[in-house]
């Protein structure tokens, strides 16, 4: 009430101050509660307008009742003052009470959002504390302890997850943005246990009096601290090569279901037909005249860096399956002679020539398939061995491990090193024009019976990686079949 009488009774000198100042203050000073909590601006409303940090001004429109104010009766006493042109103003109570509400509901909010974010959190947590359990229980949940060793649930949850993640996507086109987070959460997830796999080396630390000591200090392991970040890289370079192909040219038919009255899908279908397509495979469809010279080098862009990611994640595969132990059980199933291991006309060859040719042998031997390639592979593995282990024969029944070492003091000159390098030559060889080649009984053997996490993770991760890289390569290659079949016909 003492305001209203105020405002009445000094109308006059306010009606001067706003011919030199438009703006009228009440002084006013908001309410904390009211302050945003991120200091952001209060947005501008009808009736609201706001001069300045600290006072502001309140005023009805002419049409309708502000939704921060309450109706006022036409019978108060500030009904006299809201005749002239000034806006009627409410007492301070209302506006803090007002104002006390808006905080409240914004503080509500804020807090709804908090618990969302909690409850997240604790979901995630207990999803990870159920892969660690299956980890460490060899997804055996039972506990009966009929579960696989620790290396080997790591490397088959990886292979598993890519699996589940890439085993769907058959197009060169942007990972699902739910199969993506899930890739990288899980895969952060399974790549933390390497956090914890270090060695020690010594280190010498100077005390305060001078007196030098030699300390044990732990650092990441040495092949997971060089492996591990290029994998990581390469992982983001493939879904970054996916994420590439969101606009593209070409689109897909499901099973040749298209109709031949179409205009975008029915062209190529009457030209385009591969001997090797299978009937899961989607089919790349090009426009009638072909792709655009833009669209070609874009995708021969891509080719050669899904191509190169591809041998590196190879290279880094082979290197791991390299310093895994051979297994006892294969060195106990090598056969006795490795000359009745590959046959005849390959030990005559290896032999014979003075400067073995390992291409030459692959095209004299004219390997049809794939089945074909993996069964040479796998009986040039084995004489590889074979030999190697009558190279180290003087030495009184050595480890399999300790057979690198004693290699590096075998007589250069001796034929069953000389077999074992050609033999190696040849294998490498054979991987190289087969890319796609499967895994040896060896490395098989090796993956099953490995008990080093470490290695267990980087050997699966670079597989997964590899297998990625090679589809996608396979995938652009399909799409250049049929633009070339298309071009031909135009």
């Amino acid at each position: 009430m003492a305001i209203c009488r105020v405002e009445s009774c000094n109308l006059g000198k306010m009606e001067d101050l706003s011919n030199s100042d438009g703006n009228y203050d009440l002084g006013y000073q908001p309410s904390p509660s009211f302050v945003d909590q991120n200091d952001q601006s209060i947005p501008e409303t009808p009736g609201y307008s706001t001069l300045s940090g600290e006072s502001f001004v309140y005023g009805r429109t002419c049409s309708e009742t502000s939704a921060f104010s309450d109706p006022i009766d036409d019978h108060s006493c500030c009904s006299e003052a809201s005749t002239s042109h000034w806006p009627p103003t409410r007492s301070m109570a209302q506006n803090q009470a007002v104002l006390s509400r808006l905080g409240t509901k914004q503080q509500g909010n804020e807090d709804e959002k908090q618990l969302d974010y909690l409850e997240s959190l604790e979901l995630e947590l207990e999803m990870m504390k159920d892969r660690f359990a299956k980890l460490l229980l060899g997804e055996d949940m039972s506990g009966s302890g009929k579960g696989v060793c620790t290396a080997v649930t790591i490397s088959n949850a990886i292979t598993n997850l890519y699996a589940t993640v890439f085993g769907q996507n058959l197009r060169l086109e942007p990972l699902n943005p739910e199969k993506k987070a899930l890739w990288k959460r899980e895969m952060d997830c399974l790549l933390s246990v390497c956090d914890y796999i270090v060695e020690f080396t010594s280190k010498s630390q100077n005390l305060s009096n001078g007196t030098a000591l030699e300390v044990m200090k732990s650092r990441p392991r040495s092949d997971i601290y060089v492996n591990l970040p290029a994998l990581r890289k390469l992982d983001a370079m493939l879904i970054e090569i996916l994420d590439s192909f969101e606009d593209r040219e070409f689109w897909y038919a499901e099973d040749g279901s298209v109709s031949s009255n179409s205009s975008r899908t029915g062209s190529f279908r009457r030209v385009v037909k591969r001997n090797d397509e299978k009937w899961w495979v989607p089919v790349p469809c090009v426009p009638p005249c072909g792709l655009s010279e833009k669209a070609r080098k874009h995708l021969r862009h891509k080719r050669d860096c899904a191509n190169q990611i591809h041998k590196a994640a190879m290279a880094i595969n082979s290197g791991v399956l390299a310093e895994m132990e051979i297994p006892d059980s294969y060195v106990a199933s090598l056969p006795k002679s490795g000359r009745a291991s590959i046959g005849e006309s390959i030990y005559r060859f290896m032999l014979g020539t003075e400067k073995f040719c390992p291409d030459y042998l692959l095209d004299c031997l004219s390997v049809a398939s794939e089945h074909e390639a993996l069964e040479l592979a796998d009986s040039v593995e084995a004489s590889m061995y074979t030999w190697r282990r009558k190279a180290c024969i003087k030495h009184s029944k050595p480890s399999w491990g300790m057979v690198k070492e004693l290699m590096s003091d075998v007589d250069i000159s001796d034929k069953n090193h000389i077999l074992a390098e050609r033999a190696e030559s040849l294998l490498f060889a054979l991987k190289q024009r087969y890319p796609e080649l499967s895994q040896t009984s060896l490395d098989t053997c090796k993956i099953q019976h490995n008990r080093d996490v470490g290695q267990a993770i980087l050997e699966s991760y670079s597989r997964v990686l590899e297998g990625l890289a090679f589809n996608i390569v396979a995938w652009i290659e399909d799409v250049f079949f049929v633009d070339r079949a298309v071009t031909r016909q135009e």
